[in-house]
């Protein structure tokens, strides 16, 4: 393989920014045919397409976003070689892009990224939003991996891959009975206010079924599809909350919230969604591998 072409690496990093031919052209004073034809002679270099069109738009395929990776570093390598020499050094940093479920309990996240947590080394990107949003995201190659609570659908075509990464029991928790009565599940729950995740949540359809099968109607005080509202109003009312025990964990220890019960055979699942890659990041491999 020649040497690479760092002037053409640069059109394509300006081209990658700015998501367009038009900007990045005007922005290097060039014509877009001579930058589309320097992006080419790239492409043919590397021996992968570097980006493909939706619509008006310029988009990185996979070897796209890896080149741009790569491209952010030996440009930011050239920054840090000017702040050492004026006498202030910058650290080299590899990047994981997460997306995570609005929904998901953030004491899930922190747990699945912990062993890079920290490290001066690693930029953590974590951009949260709603399923459909996300899995565009990974498909796009914007985002490494989706963090979900449920497997993303598949057919034979799909390069997606799920990774179970956890599966947690769920429970009833609330503030510690004044009387000391134990609570007794489902009967109590006939008189006892519930806190629930919306109908949306996979446990909430099985707890559904489970007090179906008891002929119990219990009194609901609120529907939340968010976590960690559910975590607050768990603190603020009085009744109970049906929540895995990781996403109230700091209440439990700290005595503020009790767990009455957990629910037999209902459970969250915690997943991993990644597309099937040809250059897979690195920094993803050490999550799933310490998972």
């Amino acid at each position: 393989m020649r040497d690479l072409n760092y002037n053409h690496l640069r059109y394509f990093w300006a081209v990658a920014h700015e998501g367009s031919l038009t900007r990045a052209a005007e922005l290097m004073n060039l014509s877009q045919s001579a930058l589309s034809v320097q992006i080419q002679k790239l492409e043919h270099q590397m021996g992968h397409p570097l980006f493909e069109r939706a619509g008006r738009k310029l988009v990185l395929t996979e070897a796209g976003r890896i080149t741009l990776d790569y491209a952010d570093t030996v440009f930011k390598t050239g920054d840090e070689l000017m702040s050492t020499l004026r006498g202030q050094p910058l650290a080299t940093r590899q990047v994981l892009r997460v997306g995570a479920l609005t929904t998901l309990s953030r004491n899930f996240q922190l747990e699945f990224l912990r062993p890079l947590v920290g490290r001066s080394d690693v930029e953590l990107i974590v951009r949260s939003g709603n399923i459909r949003d996300l899995l565009a995201q990974l498909e796009a190659h914007a985002v490494d991996v989706v963090l979900a609570n449920s497997a993303a659908p598949r057919d034979a075509r799909s390069s997606l891959r799920n990774h179970l990464l956890n599966e947690q029991p769920v429970s009833l928790v609330g503030r510690p009975r004044r009387t000391g009565r134990k609570f007794r599940f489902p009967d109590d729950l006939k008189s006892e206010p519930i806190l629930l995740p919306s109908l949306d949540s996979d446990i909430r359809v099985a707890f559904d079924r489970v007090l179906e099968l008891a002929g119990i109607r219990p009194t609901i005080l609120a529907e939340v599809d968010d976590m960690a509202m559910l975590r607050l109003l768990a603190r603020e009312r009085e009744g109970v909350t049906l929540v895995p025990p990781i996403v109230v964990r700091d209440e439990l220890d700290a005595g503020v919230l009790v767990e009455h019960c957990r629910i037999p055979e209902v459970t969250e699942t915690f997943y991993a969604i990644i597309q099937k890659r040809r250059f897979p990041n690195r920094l993803l491999g050490e999550l799933l591998d310490a998972g």
